[in-house]
């Protein structure tokens, strides 16, 4: 017999890209996030019985709602002789940059697990998770989910087959995210990307990727902040983010080892040394955005080296 009948989990969101990782890198923040409640049920099928947060924009559809997508295809696969109600509680901005669709379904097969007396390690939890993020948008990507659900900084080094790299964090490396008040729709912040780099810029993406890497190995700050580059996409993406020039401009000069957008946007996250350095780019940040005219969500967190949180089990 199962342990459990109820558990409430904590997925966190996540910084995709990190500048010069553009879709094989991402880190985890301790805020924001997303919260699922899961309760066992005698009925052998998946249900989202309650969201909230979410302004009534996400689906009740259990073929469309990540946290259900990533549960059914967890308990298909271990042939779970019960069914799962889900109540989503939405804590963070949607369609932010931040990980949104991917915070919720961390959260809810990482909580299924448990109910199932853990039979799979957290790591073999990522499949069901890019399910879901391909039902959610239609690609399975994994530099959102991966780092949600097993903590830290994470590289996808490669997709088929799958092959996941935890990187180490250096101690006390903190992070701000600027959310500003407008939206970057993920589709289109796609369409726009150049199909074809030039080799020069391909190279300069290479080298800024492969000393970030090794930064984070050798807890050398001042190589990460200069590995803070990004020649590809931010050129490109950052003119559907009103004022990311001058917010950019702040941060780095109030301290930040280096800034770029978050996922795509429209949210911009700068690394820092500390927390205490952290707070003051923050506020540098959060009034530049306001003289570009943008009122913005700000978070300040330290790295998550831990990924989800179990808040409650009955």
């Amino acid at each position: 017999m199962y342990h459990y009948s109820y558990i409430k989990v904590f997925a966190p969101a996540t910084v995709a890209n990190v500048a010069s990782g553009f879709d094989v890198l991402g880190f985890a923040l301790e805020k924001p996030g997303d919260t699922v409640e899961l309760t066992v049920k005698q009925e052998k099928r998946v249900r989202i019985v309650k969201i909230t947060g979410d302004k009534g924009v996400l689906p009740f559809d259990t073929k469309k709602n990540t946290a259900a997508v990533a549960v059914e295809a967890f308990l298909k696969s271990i042939n779970y002789p019960f069914g799962i109600d889900i109540v989503l509680h939405k804590q963070m901005p949607l369609s932010s940059g931040l990980g949104s669709s991917a915070a919720s379904s961390v959260a809810a097969v990482f909580g299924a697990n448990i109910l199932a007396d853990d039979p799979l390690k957290k790591n073999e939890l990522l499949d069901f998770t890019m399910q879901a993020e391909k039902a959610a948008c239609g690609a399975a990507h994994g530099d959102n989910t991966a780092p949600s659900l097993l903590g830290g900084f994470v590289l996808i080094r490669s997709y088929k087959p799958l092959d996941v790299i935890k990187l180490p964090v250096p101690e006390g490396l903190s992070c701000v995210v600027a959310h500003p008040h407008t939206e970057v729709n993920t589709g289109d912040a796609r369409k726009i990307l150049k199909k074809e780099v030039s080799l020069s810029k391909a190279i300069s993406q290479w080298g800024n990727l492969a000393a970030l890497v090794a930064a984070l190995y050798e807890n050398d700050l001042s190589l990460l902040g200069r590995s803070l580059m990004d020649v590809i996409v931010e050129p490109v993406r950052s003119l559907l983010i009103p004022g990311f020039n001058r917010v950019k401009a702040a941060a780095l000069e109030t301290g930040a080892l280096g800034c770029s957008i978050s996922g795509s946007g429209p949210s911009v996250f700068a690394l820092c040394a500390n927390m205490n350095s952290a707070q003051k780019v923050g506020s540098a940040m959060e009034e530049s955005f306001k003289e570009a005219g943008l009122e913005c969500d700000l978070y300040v967190s330290m790295v998550n080296k831990k990924g989800p949180l179990l808040l409650e089990k009955k």
